[in-house]
């Protein structure tokens, strides 16, 4: 049966030396370090990048997550891997809220996305942080070089071509969301699924609680709520317009659409996009 209680313990140590390599206030500069410098590049990438998505499963009330979760927001300003488009969504897991911090941003439904991750990639447990590519790979982040792999596998994966239109405000509603999807699995083999999710592009928090007490924690791409919203069957298209309530009191101009397209299981992702409302 899976379980998460153990998830402390394996931080302790399989995870050990991360946590020991961050422990300094400088962790952007820190997390920047796991990715090749030779690989990141300063001139133009491409201009049609391959779109990447990039989950990271954290938690407000874990010791090692900040770092990963410094990585994540370099990943999403910086796009340090040429040729890609590194679209990031932050899924906060509920599991250590009992260790006297509750992350204001958990989500049991997330928890179980990322149990189901450990299932379908046959994974020994789930822990924080831990980074899924694609729906397909876990990525180390204490292993540079296998991190770089990671994403180099990916951006040879075919992708279908998923678009979100404009994403507006309802006047009549300022709490809802409108976007148009459109999605061309026409050259695709394989039935799938169709996600949205809605994220907050930045959340800051100061922590008074637990491991992180005192910690003034930021985070980037925060998952609000996530939404299966239709199916793709193989060599079909998806066209379909969406809308989608927020939480009361959400600043709009702070969130963003995230559209997938996923095998079950949870399988591969085989197309992504991001777009943030208009302003």
């Amino acid at each position: 049966m899976f379980r998460y209680f153990p998830i402390r313990w394996l931080l302790c140590a399989g995870l050990f030396y991360v946590g020991a390599m961050w422990r300094t206030d400088d962790t952007v500069a820190k997390a920047t370090v796991l990715f090749d410098n030779e690989l990141v590049s300063d001139t133009a990438h491409s201009l049609d990048p391959h779109p990447i998505l990039v989950e990271l499963f954290t938690s407000e009330g874990c010791s090692t997550c900040p770092p990963a979760d410094a990585l994540l927001l370099n990943m999403d300003t910086s796009q340090p891997v040429p040729g890609a488009q590194l679209i990031v969504l932050s899924e906060h897991v509920d599991y250590w809220d009992h260790d006297g911090w509750r992350d204001p941003n958990s989500s049991h439904a997330l928890t179980e996305r990322q149990a189901a991750y450990v299932r379908a990639l046959g994974l020994k447990t789930a822990y924080t942080p831990q980074i899924i590519v694609d729906g397909t790979a876990e990525m180390l982040i204490r292993n540079p070089e296998e991190a770089m792999k990671v994403f180099q596998n990916a951006l040879v994966m075919s992708d279908i071509p998923v678009h979100i239109g404009e994403v507006t405000v309802d006047p009549a509603n300022p709490t809802t969301l409108r976007a148009h999807i459109d999605i061309d699995g026409k050259d695709d083999n394989k039935d799938a699924d169709v996600y949205v999710a809605v994220a907050l592009n930045r959340v800051e928090s100061e922590v008074l609680r637990g491991e992180n007490k005192s910690r003034h924690l930021t985070h980037v791409a925060v998952v609000q709520q996530l939404t299966k919203i239709g199916s793709l069957p193989k060599g079909k298209s998806f066209a379909e317009d969406v809308q989608l309530k927020v939480k009361g009191g959400t600043d709009t101009k702070n969130t963003r659409f995230v559209v997938f397209v996923q095998e079950a299981g949870p399988g591969k992702v085989l197309g992504v996009d991001m777009r943030k409302p208009a302003v």
